[in-house]
């Protein structure tokens, strides 16, 4: 009699080791005792003092659950931005909010596009529910309308765009934005990843609460990790369709969100002061850093966020992988672009003047 041998131990899902894991930018350095961290796009200020009283206060309350549907906050963020509560959707991070878009409307058979060197975010949400991630072609690094709507199949499910988008910087106007919108089926959700929306200030720049007000299709995903400085505390939001929303909160956990990180963003939200101070310094060290990195004969985009990407020879001395070598070295924590197919290049974040110049000082004595 034959038998059929069976696995030793139980298996995931056929894909699930395909996806490779997300890694996020170092934090130390070994037998370095001053870091500067420049490589997750956090706020060189922090979280607004508010905040930080609002999240002391809450130790108070951790023996109760959270308010599991987030109502304070969402009112707040409908007072902010002129939108609806009931279609806000606070998540675990804009993260857990993407993730769950993928659960509710893609599955084995379908594609979720997105542009080629967007988050990558993107392509671990398609695999994690089994359908197919479909990279677009970009255009001097910086999303192709055309060819984002070329790519669309009838099996396109979603279409994940950062804008801006992270790493490049880029972003669309807002009628690239309706262009794009009005080349998809209504049968597919336009996912408009807004994450760096508080640094851009141009007036051609839409976040996307107008497209998702409008149309059936749109989502808006927002996060309090980057102008408001609570990386730490995991929070995101998303404006939805009534439809879309009403999917995602059957999805998400009951209590998604802790009571620390809803009161800390609602004090952040209310502190526009601190908010204000966060965009003025990157309005002011973004040119300046992209102007100095020119001067050093280093290409950089035409960033709108609050990094610069920046491309290194290909030399084996001074090309990329050195260059983030040889500043981690001395404590400057760059973030390495090989994961986004841009092995020339390095994200810079935009920090404090005085970290910026002893950047560029160190990248002097790397150059040479």
């Amino acid at each position: 009699m034959t038998t059929t041998a069976r696995p030793q131990a139980p298996q995931p899902r056929p894909g699930i080791l395909d996806i490779a894991p997300y890694v996020g930018g170092e934090s130390s350095v070994p037998g370095v005792a001053r870091v500067v961290k420049l490589a997750s796009n956090e706020s060189p200020l922090g979280a607004s003092p508010r905040a930080l009283e609002a999240y002391r206060a809450a130790a108070e309350r951790l023996h109760l659950y959270p308010d599991g549907g987030a109502g304070e906050l969402r009112r707040a963020l409908g007072t902010r931005h002129g939108i609806d509560p009931a279609r806000i959707v606070c998540g675990a991070g804009s993260d857990e909010l993407l993730s769950l878009l993928a659960r509710a409307y893609a599955g084995p058979g379908d594609e979720v596009l997105y542009s080629r060197h967007g988050f990558l975010v993107y392509p671990i949400a398609a695999r994690s529910v089994g359908a197919t991630p479909v990279a677009a072609p970009e255009r001097d690094l910086r999303s192709d309308v055309d060819a984002l709507r070329a790519a669309v199949t009838p099996h396109t499910r979603i279409v994940f765009l950062a804008n801006p988008n992270n790493p490049t910087g880029t972003y669309l106007d807002r009628a690239a934005l309706a262009r794009l919108h009005a080349g998809l089926p209504m049968t597919c959700l336009l996912v408009l990843d807004a994450a760096y929306a508080e640094y851009v200030g141009r007036n051609d720049y839409e976040a996307g609460e107008a497209l998702v007000s409008a149309h059936a299709n749109v989502v808006m995903t927002r996060t309090f990790s980057k102008i408001y400085g609570l990386a730490a505390l995991r929070i995101g939001w998303a404006y939805c369709p009534p439809a879309v929303a009403d999917a995602l909160n059957r999805l998400r956990g009951p209590f998604n969100v802790s009571t620390p990180a809803q009161v800390a963003a609602r004090a952040a939200l209310e502190d526009g002061e601190h908010t204000a101070r966060a965009r003025a310094l990157n309005d002011a060290m973004l040119p300046f850093l992209t102007t100095e990195l020119r001067r050093r004969g280093i290409e950089t985009t035409d960033s709108v966020g609050n990094f610069v990407l920046a491309r290194f020879p290909l030399d084996t001395t001074r090309n990329a992988a050195a260059a983030l070598a040889f500043l981690k070295a001395r404590g400057l924590i760059l973030r390495d672009m090989t994961s986004y197919a841009l092995p020339e290049w390095l994200r810079i974040t935009v920090g404090r003047e005085e970290d910026m110049r002893a950047l560029l000082a160190a990248l002097d004595r790397f150059l040479g």
